[in-house]
C-alpha cells in the first residue's frame, strides 16, 4: 500500500511538472539512465509506462534495482503498463474488456475474451498471462502452467508469470519447483516481498525435510 501511494503521488507530481504532457520516449529513456539525477529517473520511469515499448523492458528491469525506492516502484508499474499494450487498438479494447470481466469475477467470460485475444494476436504475452491467472483462480492448474510457458517463451523477463509458476507448483505440492520459479522471479524483480517471504519459508521447509530424511 505504501509503495502504491508513493507511486500515485509521484505520478501526479510528474504530470504537473510536465504540464500534463508526457515526455517523449527518448527523453524518458534518457532520464531513466541519468545516474546523477533521481528526479529525472523517477520521471523517466513514470512516463515509460505511457510511452515505452517492449524494446525498453530491459532498461526498466534494470531500474528495478535502482537505489531509489520510488524509481523501483515506478519501473515495476511501467513494466506492467508496457506489457499490457499489444500494439493493436482492437486487441487493446478486448484486453480492457477482459480486465473488467476479471474485476467482476466473471472468470468464464474473461477466459473467453483472453482466448479471443490469443487467437487474434498469439505473440502478445499478456493475453496468455491473464488467461493463466484465470485458469489458476479456477483451479485449472495444468492449463495455467501451459499458458505460463507461452508467456515466458515470448517474454522471459515476465516476473509475474515466473511467480505464477511458483504459486501453481505450491498448489500442486511441488515445493522444489515452486522454489525454483520464485527464485527466478526474484532474479528479475528483487522487490517482490511476498515472493521473497515464500522463498524463505520454502527453504526452511525443504531444509527440515532433508534433516528429517537423514
Amino acid at each position: 500500500m505504501r509503495a502504491l501511494a508513493l507511486v500515485t503521488l509521484l505520478t501526479l507530481g510528474a504530470t504537473a511538472t510536465a504540464g500534463a504532457q508526457p515526455l517523449t520516449r527518448e527523453r524518458a529513456l534518457a532520464g531513466l539512465v541519468n545516474k546523477e539525477d533521481v528526479e529525472a529517473r523517477r520521471q523517466g520511469a513514470a512516463w515509460l509506462g505511457e510511452t515505452g515499448l517492449m524494446a525498453d523492458v530491459p532498461l526498466l528491469v534494470e531500474a528495478l534495482r535502482d537505489p531509489d525506492e520510488l524509481v523501483r516502484a515506478l519501473a515495476e508499474r511501467s513494466l506492467w503498463q508496457v506489457w499490457s499494450r499489444s500494439g493493436d487498438p482492437d486487441v487493446d479494447t478486448l484486453f480492457q474488456l477482459g480486465l473488467e470481466q476479471m474485476n467482476q469475477r466473471d472468470a468464464e467470460s474473461a477466459i473467453e475474451t483472453f482466448s479471443r485475444i490469443i487467437q487474434r494476436k498469439p505473440d502478445f504475452p499478456e493475453g496468455w498471462n491473464k488467461r493463466a491467472t484465470l485458469f489458476y483462480l479456477i483451479g485449472e492448474y495444468d492449463k495455467s502452467l501451459a499458458d505460463c510457458e507461452e508467456v515466458i517463451r515470448r517474454n522471459p523477463l515476465h516476473f509475474g508469470a515466473l511467480s505464477g509458476f511458483g504459486m501453481i507448483y505450491l498448489q500442486l505440492r511441488k515445493p522444489e519447483q515452486a522454489l525454483h520459479y520464485f527464485q527466478r522471479a526474484l532474479a528479475v524483480n528483487p522487490n517482490l516481498a511476498q515472493v521473497e517471504a515464500a522463498v524463505e519459508e520454502l527453504k526452511q521447509f525443504l531444509n527440515q525435510k532433508t534433516r528429517d530424511s537423514i
